[in-house]
């Protein structure tokens, strides 16, 4: 059966070239990086590479980028390594209302721990209310954490200009960003930003599982939560994990050649296309529109009347594969923060499904997608109960 994944915010196919430098890192460099012996030296220098490629694509140091096993390690890691660092200077932390579970979770865990947590809400499109954010700054906050691009909707946040807002308030408040959906996709530059620290996740490019990083900004006091032989400057003891690592640098590398950052213009445009077709199917909202401030991998739905679940095993059965949500809270499930934001009740947040498209997504490909959707969602509204 061909299949057609559309399921690329969860997770990406990894590249070939990846896979390759991952295997002869596992079966001929496989030296532990501390080791003195040249097999340690070999092992160090995909590390060092990787954190050069990284530094580059994104204009910083190397000597800045910690690898860590992914987004959700990197998020801990700069929320928690931030509040423990800095708590003697207050204990206000803000976030957004549309937060990934990686970050929500952690901001209620300290809200427990007696921390004044702030979420800040977003407009119509969730993009985060400026106004909102310059109200909840006081001069107890230490840490401000925003996301770039929304894993549900794909909405960008003006980054920038809540940098901005942040630092002109108080230089030292920390600024936390997660990329995990922007890295790879589109430029991603945390001086710009002012940002102090930054999450990336190599599986959402086409890198492997279980490898990801944190940026950390020079001079940025963070306190670490795994101790043991001091790696990586003693931010993130134990031996590194040098095949990730090595297929993260290269992933890197890719996503932002000129081939492939091309390829991703195009999804802009075939993305449009979509938008327009999935709009004349009856019942149907996109919550993610063709506007500029959403990215170009993600598109939200709402098909009135059919319950997501239904809707997503529906085109399974046609080797269709979508999202019902974010993979990393179908663990907990409940209502959409990101969703309801946008306006969504109950009933058409359970109605809401999640197409995210990756290079290797084609034209063809999405208008099989919706030749199968014309069919099956007049189908399936039979079955509705009245």
């Amino acid at each position: 059966m061909r299949e057609i994944y559309l399921d690329n915010a969860a997770t990406t196919k990894t590249e070939p070239e990846v896979v390759e430098i991952m295997n002869k890192v596992m079966l001929e460099d496989f030296g532990n990086p501390s080791s003195k012996h040249k097999k340690g030296v070999e092992a160090e220098k995909y590390v060092r590479n990787a954190a050069e490629i990284i530094s580059g694509i994104m204009k910083t140091s190397a000597k800045e980028i910690v690898f860590t096993s992914g987004a959700t390690e990197s998020n801990n890691m700069a929320i928690f390594g931030t509040v423990q660092k800095r708590k003697r200077y207050g204990d206000h932390i803000i976030t957004s209302a549309i937060e990934h579970a990686s970050v929500r979770e952690p901001f209620l865990e300290l809200e427990k721990q007696g921390y004044r947590v702030t979420f800040v809400e977003t407009d119509n499109n969730g993009v985060i209310n400026m106004d909102a954010l310059k109200a909840a700054l006081d001069d107890k906050t230490i840490l401000v954490s925003i996301m770039h691009v929304n894993n549900e909707t794909g909405v960008i946040q003006p980054l920038e200009d809540i940098g901005s807002t942040v630092k002109s308030f108080n230089k030292d408040i920390i600024f936390h960003v997660d990329a995990v959906q922007s890295f790879g996709k589109l430029p991603v530059r945390p001086k710009k930003y002012q940002a102090d620290l930054l999450s990336v996740s190599a599986h959402k490019f086409h890198g492997p599982k279980g490898a990801g990083f944190l940026y950390i900004k020079d001079g940025t006091g963070i306190e670490p939560f795994i101790y043991g032989g001091g790696q990586q400057n003693k931010m993130r003891s134990g031996t590194e994990n040098t095949p990730g690592i090595a297929g993260l640098g290269k992933a890197s590398e890719i996503a932002y050649s000129d081939e492939t950052q091309m390829k991703i213009q195009h999804l802009s445009d075939i993305r449009t296309d979509f938008i327009k077709s999935l709009e004349s199917i009856e019942g149907v909202r996109v919550n993610s529109t063709a506007s500029d401030i959403f990215a170009p991998h993600v598109v939200s739905a709402t098909f009135k009347g059919l319950r997501s679940e239904v809707l997503l095993h529906s085109l399974e059965e046609e080797g269709i594969y979508i999202s019902s949500g974010s993979a990393c809270s179908s663990n907990r499930p409940g209502l959409s923060f990101a969703l309801s934001a946008l306006g969504l009740n109950k009933t058409e947040v359970e109605s809401t499904v999640r197409f995210s498209f990756s290079k290797y997504t084609t034209e063809d490909e999405l208008k099989v997608c919706i030749e199968v959707l014309k069919e099956k969602v007049p189908f399936l509204r039979q079955f509705i109960r009245r």
